[in-house]
Order: C-alpha cells, then structure tokens, then sequence
C-alpha cells in the first residue's frame, strides 16, 4: 500500500479540512496551478485552523498529488471525494459514514490495488514516457531510485555559520523541543527529527539558518571558495546558494548574484539582510551584454542550470505531472546554451560549478560531455564530477560537476 503518513493515519476526518483537500486538488490538477501556491493559499485562506487541521491538509494534498495516478486507477470513480476516499483507505484507514464516499467499498480498491501493484509506473505513480526514460538512463538503478523519490522528503536544515555553530543551533532548537540530528558528510546540515513548521522559530527570523537540502548544500562548497574572492552565482534565482556561498566566504569578498527574473533576486535582498550578509550585489540579466561585460572577470562561477526537477520529487512531487519528453529536451538546450554563453565569465585558472537537481545522465554528464567537446569547452578541463542518486545519500537527487578554465 501506500506509505503512511502515522498521524495522518489516526486522525478522525472532519468535513472542513476534507473540503480543503478537495478543493486544492480541484486547483492543482483541474487548473493546473502549483502545488505549493494552492496550499499556501488553502491555509491562508482558513486562519481558524490548528496546526493539526493545517498539518493534515498540507500532508494530505502532497500525498494525493504524489499517488495521483494509482488513486485514479484504483477509484470507481473521477468524483474527487471518491479519489480522496480512495486515498484514504489506501493508507488503511476507515472511512466515515458520509454522503460523498457512497459507493466506495473498501474490499474492491483493494482487490483492484492487487491487480495493477506489479505494473511499476502505475505502483509508482508516474507517466509511462517517464518510466520508460528512467528505465533507459538509469538501468538497473532506476527502480530503487524512483521508489526514493517517492517517499517523503526530510526537513533539512542549512546553518548559517555567520551567526551560530552547527552545535549551537541544534542546541537551541532542543531548548524549544526540537529535536536534531547532524548528517555525515554534510558540515553545516541539521535534519529535523519530526517535521514541522519551522519558518515559526525565533531562530529562523534571526537568520541562524535557512531550510536546504542536503544535497544541495554540496553545491557551493564544491566550488572552494575563499574569503575575498569574486564569485558569480549566474542562475542564482532566490538566493539559497548565494548566502551559504556568503557564509563559506566569511562575507569577505564579492558575490554577483545573476538570474533573469528580477523577481526572484528580491528574495535574495531580504533573504540577505536577515542573514547578515552584504557581500551579495543582485544584478538582473537583461540581455547578452550583461553576461559579455563580466567577461574573465570571475574567481568562481556557479552555474546552478534550470532542469526537469527529477531530483527533487520528494518535495515537489506535482513536478512530475508538468514535465513531458518535450520540456525536458527543451530545457537540455537551455543548459547548453548557458554553459557556452555564461562560462565566458570565469578567469583563466578559476574554477566553475555546473549542477542541476535532476537524476538524468542527459541533462548532467552528457551535458559537461558535449560542452567540453565544443569549441568554449576546449577552454576548461573536468576536475571531478558527483551524482547524487536519493537511494544513496537519502536526500535530493542531483548532480555536481567541477571544471577549471586553463591558463592562457
């Protein structure tokens, strides 16, 4: 069956926060907007709930989005309180007594359930291109992988060293009863033990941390950075990389935060300030001559690429409703044309990061792979390359290669 979500599985239903999730999904799926701005905009909108009300909506819209396909192939019916009901008894869970799950018997989703549980894309709740695609660049792996990501992601932690020690931090948060723990491998990472709202804390309005991933907080120290140096962060979007890049610069040096949405770049403003960083100077990408004016200007170029997003389905698992074969190859081209254009910007011996959040070979190594053999790769050697699969590091899936422009 489905993976339980423990408290959701205890919780008595309440006409309300039900309403809630239907509504949401009607949004999500029937007018296609994101996942994370209906719920965000469900909860606004419903001020009296508690948190446990909150909790179970925010949980419960996330789930139906991750399994939208098995619950629709298991439900008698597209009626969206009989494919939230149908949800809900996959988690083993009972249902009450009300008009609009009439006609769901428990005994024949499950019946229906047993007979499509060995078709994996239907099991694992994605589109048939995408497993056939995952199956072909991944192998063997892929069935583990997808099974990774379709699990719930943990809340992870990013200290902001400019302001507190990883054992500080976790030291106050457990004054408050929120419990930690500090993953190998990752220096400044704290994950928490229970999720919950952190956003609330007095800590995070201090600007003692930022929420990241894991995997991707491997980003920026991959490009070894030093107090001092002029670093680029071209696809910089609200900042997260930009103010760890800060941090592991000691706010010593200069930080060109670039992305084509204005928009974004003001998170990175605030997101700043609160952090105590001022070495970050957003600037908008307006056109060509933007990129050509910083030319060989760059100690360290970060080009975090946008990308299909596979890496990260754990926590945006509607992401995997909006992609098709064609958006991806179009956004393969975008990558492309970034690493040719943008890695101008980088000094003879200086070093540049490209990493995406995906798990495909196309849009990672096969990428580095044309880039270095055209005519601007030529220019630059790979250092080292990692892939980061969510079956091994339990975190985002994504990938992080380390290229050095030559001296001239």
């Amino acid at each position: 069956m489905l993976l339980r979500i423990a408290y959701l599985c205890s919780m008595k239903l309440f006409p309300n926060t039900v309403k809630g999730v239907v509504q949401a999904i009607d949004e999500i799926f029937n007018h296609n907007r994101y996942a994370d701005k209906v719920i965000e905009k469900v909860l606004k909108s419903n001020p009296k709930w508690g948190a446990r009300d909150r909790g179970f909506v925010a949980e419960s819209v996330y789930e139906m989005v991750r399994w939208w396909r098995l619950i629709n192939e298991v439900s008698p019916s597209k009626d969206l309180y009989h494919l939230f009901g149908t949800y809900w008894l996959l988690q083993g869970n009972a249902l009450p007594d009300w008009k609009e799950f009439q006609g769901l018997d428990p005994k024949k989703i499950k019946e229906k359930y047993e007979e499509i549980k060995d078709k994996r894309a239907i099991k694992q709740s994605i589109p048939d291109w995408l497993d056939q695609m995952g199956s072909e660049l991944l192998g063997e792996k892929w069935d583990k992988e997808i099974d990774t990501l379709n699990q719930q992601a943990a809340v992870v932690l990013r200290v902001n060293t400019l302001k507190i020690s990883r054992e500080g931090l976790m030291k106050r948060l457990a004054e408050d009863g929120i419990e930690t723990y500090a993953p190998k491998g990752y220096k400044d990472a704290l994950v928490l033990a229970k999720r919950q709202n952190i956003f609330k804390h007095p800590a995070f309005k201090e600007g003692l941390f930022e929420v990241q991933d894991a995997s991707s907080q491997l980003v920026a120290a991959a490009l070894e950075v030093e107090p001092g140096m002029r670093v680029i962060d071209a696809c910089a979007g609200a900042g997260g990389k930009s103010l760890h890049l800060a941090a592991l610069m000691k706010n010593k040096g200069r930080i060109i935060s670039m992305d084509v949405e204005g928009w974004k770049l003001q998170n990175t403003k605030l997101r700043a300030r609160r952090n105590g960083v001022s070495i970050i100077e957003p600037r908008v990408i307006e056109d060509s001559k933007t990129i050509k004016r910083l030319r060989e200007s760059a100690d360290r170029v970060l080009l975090d690429v946008p990308c299909s997003g596979l890496g990260v389905l754990k926590r945006n698992p509607d992401t995997k409703w909006k992609l098709s074969p064609e958006s991806i190859q179009k956004v393969q081209g975008i990558q492309q044309e970034i690493l040719q254009n943008y890695s101008s910007m980088v000094k003879p011996g200086g070093l540049m990061v490209y990493a995406t959040c995906s798990i495909l070979p196309s849009e990672n190594q096969l990428q580095v792979e044309k880039f270095l053999a055209s005519d601007k790769g030529k220019a630059f050697e790979l250092l080292e390359d990692r892939k980061v699969l969510a079956q091994e590091s339990g975190f985002d899936g994504f990938y992080i290669a380390k290229l050095k422009r030559k001296e001239s």
